[in-house]
């Protein structure tokens, strides 16, 4: 299991700022975050930054227990 770090948005849309999710690549644990919080989540998840420990992430990134994914949502401001 992974850590996933939900952030702004996510975070609401969720109801969770972290959990701990399945899986064995970013595309995975986001996946399984999506079917476990719903619409609402994917929609944000889908113009969302995937960072992987600190650092930009790719779908197809490996991961494990140690690792913390984070849903990064664009954010305005001014």
């Amino acid at each position: 299991m992974s850590r996933i770090l939900l952030l702004g948005p996510a975070r609401e849309a969720a109801g969770v700022r972290e959990d701990e999710i399945d899986g064995e690549t970013v595309a995975e644990v986001v996946a399984a975050a999506v079917a476990r919080y719903g619409a609402d989540f994917e929609a944000i998840v889908a113009v969302s930054q995937l960072w992987v420990n600190g650092y930009a992430a790719t779908p197809t990134q490996r991961v494990g227990p140690a690792d913390e994914v984070a849903v990064l949502p664009p954010i305005s401001g001014g």
